[in-house]
C-alpha cells in the first residue's frame, strides 16, 4: 500500500476456500493457490472471522491423542481438543517434530491436518511441501495418484510477505481447520511459528 493508492471495498472480510479440495494444496492468506497447480476445488468460501463455538458445543471428555511418538505419549501426552506449545531454540527440531506428528496422525488415525506457516523461511515451506508428497501424506496436485489421499492442507504467509498478511495467515489456516471440525472430522491445526505471528502483530501496530 502507498499513500494515494486506490482501494476497493469488497464488502466482506477475507473469504477463503474450505473443504477437501484444500488438502494437498498450498494457499496464501487470501485463499489463492500458490503451488502452481490450478484453482482450488473448494466446497465453498468462508470468512476468516468466525464466532467461537459455545460452551455447550465443546467436549468435556478428557481423551489422549496418541501420536505414535513414545517419548511424547509417555512424558508429555497431548489431550484431544487442547492446545500444545512446542518451545525450543533455533534448529532443535520443532518443525521436524510437527512433520512427524502430521505423518503419524495421517497414517495411523485417518485425521486431517492443517499447517499454517507464519513468517517462516520460503525454503522451509517448499521442503515441507515436497516432504509430504514423498512420504505420501499428500498426493502431488500436479501429478495426481489415485492411490494417495491427501491428508494435510498448507497455508503459507512466509517471511517475504508484508506484516498484515503474516498477522492474518493464522486465521486463514484456522478457518480451513474449523470447516473440517464442523463436519465432525478429527483435525490437527499447526502454527509454525507463533513467535513470528506475534512479531507480525507488533509490526502492524
Amino acid at each position: 500500500l502507498v499513500r494515494g493508492q486506490e482501494v476497493t471495498d469488497t464488502g466482506n472480510p477475507i473469504m477463503v476456500p474450505v473443504g477437501a479440495g484444500t488438502l494437498g494444496r498450498i494457499i496464501n492468506v487470501i485463499g489463492e493457490p500458490i503451488d502452481e497447480a490450478g484453482p482450488v476445488a473448494s466446497e465453498g468460501m468462508r470468512a476468516i472471522h468466525q464466532e467461537a463455538p459455545t460452551y455447550t458445543d465443546q467436549s468435556t471428555e478428557a481423551e489422549i491423542l496418541v501420536t505414535g511418538i513414545k517419548v511424547v505419549d509417555l512424558l508429555a501426552p497431548y489431550a484431544k481438543g487442547g492446545k500444545i506449545g512446542l518451545f525450543g531454540g533455533a534448529g532443535v527440531g520443532k518443525t521436524v517434530l510437527i512433520q512427524e506428528l502430521i505423518n503419524n496422525v495421517a497414517k495411523a488415525h485417518g485425521g486431517y491436518s492443517v499447517f499454517a506457516g507464519v513468517g517462516e523461511r520460503t525454503r522451509e515451506g517448499n521442503d515441507l511441501y515436497h516432504e509430504f508428497i514423498e512420504s505420501k501424506v499428500n498426493a502431488d496436485p500436479k501429478k495426481p495418484d489415485p492411490s494417495v489421499k491427501s491428508k494435510c492442507a498448507l497455508v503459507f504467509g512466509q517471511m517475504n510477505e508484508p506484516p498484515g498478511a503474516r498477522a492474518r495467515v493464522g486465521l486463514t489456516g484456522l478457518t480451513v481447520a474449523e470447516h473440517f471440525r464442523d463436519q465432525g472430522q478429527d483435525v490437527l491445526f499447526f502454527v509454525d511459528n507463533i513467535f513470528r505471528f506475534t512479531q507480525a502483530g507488533s509490526e502492524v501496530s
